[in-house]
């Protein structure tokens, strides 16, 4: 793919369907952080306010997303497995900071046509495996990549990719 904002991305995928597809990346680091984001929203500041949110892609940049270890309510967002909740509501970033309750913020998106993602998988612009929760949660995001092509199987080193400048 000759697209340097997906070179060397983790796309966690909420939701894929017959209209296309939305998902967000969750190995590059934002500068904003999340008490820059609670202050921008009128919410208290979150114990881990100095911790950076991640650039979600080039959908939407103005739009946060919120990724937190559970499930999202019906009809609040996405659940992606057993353990990954993702949600775009003002409401769920509020509970959680009232709860002392760790979370990610996620700032805009990244979006597939229809049949779209579809054809770059076939392409073999993308990699396919099922979420972890703890390459989401527990992995640092400078490690995010490898983690999972390991989950293939493969690493860095064993996967070609054309150069996005050719």
């Amino acid at each position: 793919m000759r697209d340097p904002n997906f070179e060397r991305t983790v796309i966690l995928l909420c939701q894929r369907d017959e209209d296309g597809a939305v998902g967000m990346v969750i190995n590059r680091p934002h500068e904003i952080t999340v008490g820059d984001v609670a202050g921008a929203a009128k919410v208290a500041p979150p114990r881990h306010e100095e911790e950076v949110t991640w650039w979600g892609g080039p959908v939407s940049p103005g739009t946060c997303f919120v990724l937190w270890r559970g499930r999202a309510e019906v009809g609040e967002g996405w659940t992606i497995g057993d353990e990954i909740a993702v949600s775009p509501a003002l409401e769920r970033l509020e509970r959680l900071v009232q709860i002392g309750r760790h979370f990610h913020l996620v700032l805009g998106y990244s979006g597939w046509g229809e049949q779209q993602l579809e054809s770059e998988i076939e392409r073999g612009s993308w990699l396919y495996t099922e979420a972890d929760p703890s390459i989401v949660f527990d992995t640092p995001i400078e490690e995010r990549y490898d983690r999972a092509l390991g989950l293939l199987g493969l690493t860095a080193s064993t996967v070609w990719m054309q150069p996005i400048d050719e």
